[in-house]
């Protein structure tokens, strides 16, 4: 494989260097925690879309979708096309609902509504998965950019890892909302670039990469039968609309996002657009991998290559001078985006779901301090994750994101949809929802993870009792069991006496007190 060209690694520099201007440009307007994580109204609609954009897309869609494309069909990409279908059902209420019961913290949401257990469940949830996920994004850059320049993969670690604490430690919400927008025109651009240079190149056009890929079982969403035991179709509608619900329901990267706008109307304006251009980018990287596949049917890959490892290999031997500079710097810049909207988030939880209730009576100054060395022990925790990745090895990524979302979902959505919708839903029965979630979690998990790679026998076999479903399906499973046990449950307590503007019809009523009053 072909080295970077001096010329790429100052387009590379030059980026990371605009990067870190952006984080030292709005370091001095960081005085308070609230502008160091919300810096409200100070951004208009069209920019904090394309922060939404980019907090969703990161190097795992610059890797990981072409390296399913090259591998299977599309079938992982259904999961993003559920995100409109449902959204587009839900934002107008979710948005304003957020906006007027909490201040910072998502999860502050769950206490109002059903009491401090479900709020430290809920958030220490989402810590896990923000971990394992930012770990692998971490793994993926180091792995990538390894592959292009022979650069160790634990310095590059290092070095997106002291760029990424720096710029949020300098430059707060702001730095990260401007990043995002920096980095969500160099990724559309790069993929275009990619897909257009691969499909001029195989012989044939897209007529011959669509007829190669289809005799190769690299299109469609299959397989298309109605089985939750192997990875299908139905299996990721399910899954997917699940995972809508929680990410733009529940996710404190995306809810912080509503919370920086001037208005409901400009979060939901921004929420849209975000979704919008979304599905398009995880469409055309997953496409990516399909013309690779059939690029390298015409011609000799390296053998033993893995999957992940294609995309860049076609970059260093394909593409030329300053281009391929200008596609690893959106690489990294991907990276970089994302996890600063990931860094910001698991301070601004750590601060307002854990440090406030230990330390109630600090000064705003000790929280901004307290939340600033949240962001550097994140970062090294990441880091860490991501070395431990390096050490250990990788099969398929995207998938075991995707596994990690549904194993660590812990029945979230089952708690919101119970808070947002049922009026008679209260704290004990819930409660015990959550209790029961994490028992039924913890049975099928053992019941289905092998020891090991190499090692079939499963962490505990309990026979005909074992959990047989597709992992995904587990995270489906544990928000209805917290749906339906939390539900049954708190028939046996009393009603609870709700505060205005937490259930869905209270929404509804203040819309038509709106209506009547226009």
């Amino acid at each position: 494989m072909n080295h970077l060209h001096p010329i790429d690694y100052i387009i590379i520099l030059l980026v990371l260097g605009i990067t870190l201007y952006l984080g030292f440009r709005f370091s001095n307007r960081q005085n308070t925690t609230e502008a160091y994580f919300l810096s409200k109204g100070n951004f208009p609609a069209w920019a904090l879309g394309l922060s939404l954009l980019s907090t969703l897309i990161s190097s795992v869609t610059f890797l990981g979708y072409p390296a399913q494309g090259y591998t299977s069909n599309w079938i992982l990409l259904v999961q993003g096309l559920m995100v409109p279908i449902v959204l587009l059902g839900v934002i107008w209420f979710i948005v304003p609902l957020f906006r007027k019961v909490i201040g910072l913290s998502t999860y502050e949401y769950f206490e109002k509504r059903f009491g401090s257990f479900a709020r430290y469940y809920t958030s220490s949830s989402f810590i896990i998965r923000q971990f394992a996920g930012m770990g692998t994004v971490l793994f993926l850059i180091a792995v990538a950019i390894h592959e292009m320049t022979n650069i160790s993969p634990f310095i590059i670690l290092a070095v997106v890892g002291f760029v990424l604490v720096i710029v949020n430690l300098k430059g707060g919400m702001q730095a990260v909302i401007w990043l995002d927008v920096f980095q969500g025109f160099m990724l559309f651009a790069s993929g275009i670039i990619c897909l257009g240079v691969i499909l001029f190149s195989i012989k044939g056009g897209v007529p011959e990469a669509i007829s190669v890929a289809s005799a190769n079982d690299r299109t469609g969403f299959g397989p298309y039968d109605i089985r939750f035991t192997q990875l299908s179709l139905i299996v990721m509608i399910v899954n997917g609309a699940f995972y809508a619900i929680q990410k733009y329901g529940t996710d404190q990267t995306v809810v912080q996002r509503y919370l920086t706008a001037k208005t409901d109307k400009a979060a939901i304006k921004a929420s849209l657009l975000g979704i919008s251009l979304t599905i398009p980018i995880w469409a055309i990287f997953m496409f990516i991998g399909t013309a690779l596949f059939v690029f390298y049917k015409q011609q000799p890959l390296p053998a033993g290559m893995k999957a992940e490892a294609v995309f860049p290999h076609f970059i260093m031997t394909q593409l030329p001078t300053g281009v391929v500079g200008f596609i690893v710097a959106a690489l990294i810049s991907a990276a970089i985006c994302s996890l600063s909207a990931d860094l910001n988030s698991l301070a601004a939880v750590g601060i307002q779901d854990y440090y406030r209730k230990l330390r109630p009576n600090k000064t705003d100054k000790q929280y901004l301090f307290t939340s600033k060395l949240f962001v550097v022990i994140s970062g090294i925790v990441s880091i860490v994750i991501g070395g431990l990745y390096l050490l250990a090895g990788n099969e398929g990524v995207l998938g075991v994101i995707f596994t990690i979302y549904a194993i660590f979902s812990g029945g979230i959505v089952g708690i919101f949809l119970l808070g947002l919708f049922s009026a008679r839903a209260n704290r004990q029965g819930v409660n015990i929802g959550i209790i029961t979630c994490i028992l039924f979690t913890a049975w099928a998990f053992f019941t289905s993870t092998p020891l090991g790679v190499k090692n079939p026998q499963l962490l505990l076999d309990m026979g005909d009792f074992n959990f047989t479903h597709h992992k995904l399906m587990l995270g489906v499973y544990s928000h209805l069991v917290v749906i339906v046990v939390g539900y049954v449950a708190s028939l046996f307590f009393p009603k609870p006496v709700l505060e205005k503007n937490l259930l869905y019809s209270s929404w509804k009523e203040n819309r038509k007190y709106d209506d009547i009053q226009k």
